[in-house]
């Protein structure tokens, strides 16, 4: 690189960006990437400062303007956003936000064995969050329990992850036949829209509401009993369309006989194929608050029994969860591919493996899961390794991660046509790419590989003379 330009991806310690002086990297992805930083005179908290990998992003500028927007105690606070520019001119936005300590739903589940009444206290703090936002005028769009935060401090929870929001009146960025998001927490509606599109629609689906109410639904699914909606499996496995009339999701109490009949009855509710049916997110927080209220003994029953939960944790080669019990340890390879930036790969791998290969990759080794923090976040991925929650590790990542909206720069382009130069290279959003021998593990977003259709590629670049000044730089 030359002499004035920083790789937005791994700014050094010191790095001034606005008011802003970078203190250390704890997350990236192919958008963005989000550092721990103070104000640069040093009178103020740490923040979480995400800065756009790609100069103008447009997506930094709706989300700083969907989060001026919400106002609630379990949406981080946006306290800054600008534009940062470099000495060699290149303008890259970013966002600064409420910094939390904390861990990611998902590890709270595992590592606090909450009760149904806690669950129910944590999902309506959620609604409430999500019922703030649209009233705001905005829609989430990828609630999933990799994007949500339990505060080490309180265990305050905190919905993150704006990135993949809209708004009324915002342009869109994404082509159809999908917005932004993670492909087992669609609603059963955004799938027969892809598959049946109207003839009059041009655009991309939109979600609203009861999209974000359904995906809460399976949030608390996989929270609950460790395992996505079983009615999920019944979706046509060539065109992921659900069947009708469709199956009905088998009830979290009869997975896990540990959940209470109340949060049970409120979770399938929220996965009814119907929208108008699962409520919405003002009706769910009253009825989940009263619900925590008014249950009996039993939904103080831990929803993980403490020797399944000693298994779990003892690593890969346990003995499995009684029946009935969520199996903690249940840990598939999109997981780990998510983390490193790809909702198609996830998607297309959790829907089209088959059981004997889902088995096979199920125990993932603990070096695996720490690598990503559990943030999976539509490849969100923050390094820190999990652990007890005395021990505060932060898993704050906000990054909304899709394929690249453009080509990266210097990176070779299709033609008018939309084809590549080569036929060993294939055409993604008007850039080129070439597939890589090289495993979803291993698909590292620093280098700009991406992973799509259950493959990484890399970007292809035009030739040019040897360099006699040595080994270039990774390409980014």
């Amino acid at each position: 690189m030359g002499p004035g330009h920083l790789n937005p991806a791994r700014l050094p310690p010191g790095t001034r960006i606005g008011r802003w002086r970078v203190l250390e990297r704890r997350g990236w992805g192919t958008y963005g990437a989000v550092y721990r930083a103070i104000h640069a005179a040093g009178h103020s908290a740490p923040v979480a400062l995400k800065v756009a990998l790609h100069p103008g992003d447009e997506r930094f500028t709706r989300e700083a303007e969907l989060l001026s927007r919400v106002r609630h105690r379990s949406v981080p606070r946006l306290v800054d956003h600008g534009n940062w520019q470099q000495a060699a001119g290149a303008t890259h936005p970013y966002l600064a936000m409420e910094w939390i300590e904390g861990v990611s739903l998902s590890e709270w589940g595992r590592v606090r064995r909450p009760t149904s009444r806690q669950v129910l206290n944590v999902l309506a703090s959620l609604a409430s969050a999500l019922e703030a936002t649209h009233a705001a005028g905005g829609v989430h769009r990828d609630v999933k329990e990799y994007n949500v935060l339990v505060r080490a401090t309180d265990e305050q929870v905190f919905l993150i992850d704006f990135g993949s929001g809209h708004y009324v009146g915002a342009a869109p960025l994404t082509p159809p036949p999908f917005p932004p998001g993670t492909p087992p927490y669609r609603s059963p509606e955004a799938w027969r829209s892809a598959r049946h599109p109207t003839r009059e629609s041009t655009s991309a689906y939109a979600p609203g509401p009861a999209d974000d109410v359904f995906a809460l639904g399976v949030t608390a699914y996989r929270l609950v009993t460790g395992e996505y909606p079983l009615g999920m499996a019944q979706m046509d496995d060539a065109f992921h369309d659900w069947k009708l009339p469709s199956p009905a999701v088998q009830p979290p109490c009869a997975v896990n006989v540990r959940c209470c009949a109340e949060l049970s009855e409120l979770v399938s509710q929220m996965l009814a194929v119907q929208p108008e049916t699962r409520g919405s997110p003002q009706e769910l927080a009253e009825a989940l608050t009263r619900a925590a209220t008014q249950a009996g003994p039993e939904a103080d029953l831990p929803l993980v029994a403490q020797e399944d939960f000693q298994s779990s944790d003892a690593g890969a080669d346990a003995s499995p969860a009684v029946a009935q019990a969520p199996q903690w340890t249940r840990w598939s390879w999109f997981t780990v591919a998510g983390a490193m930036g790809s909702a198609l790969a996830l998607g297309a791998m959790w829907m089209l493996r088959a059981d004997s290969e889902e088995t096979e990759q199920a125990h993932a080794t603990r070096s695996e899961v720490v690598k990503d923090g559990g943030t999976v976040a539509v490849g969100d991925s923050a390094l820190t390794a999990p652990g007890p929650l005395r021990r505060a590790p932060s898993a704050w990542s906000t990054i909304a991660v899709d394929l690249p909206p453009r080509p990266i720069p210097g990176q070779t382009r299709t033609d008018a046509s939309g084809r590549c130069p080569s036929k060993t290279q294939i055409p993604i959003n008007g850039g080129c790419w070439v597939k890589l021998d090289v495993g979803l593990k291993d698909c590292d977003p620093d280098w700009n590989y991406i992973i799509y259709k259950g493959a990484c590629y890399g970007p292809t670049f035009p030739s040019a003379r040897p360099s006699t000044s040595g080994p270039s730089e990774p390409p980014f």
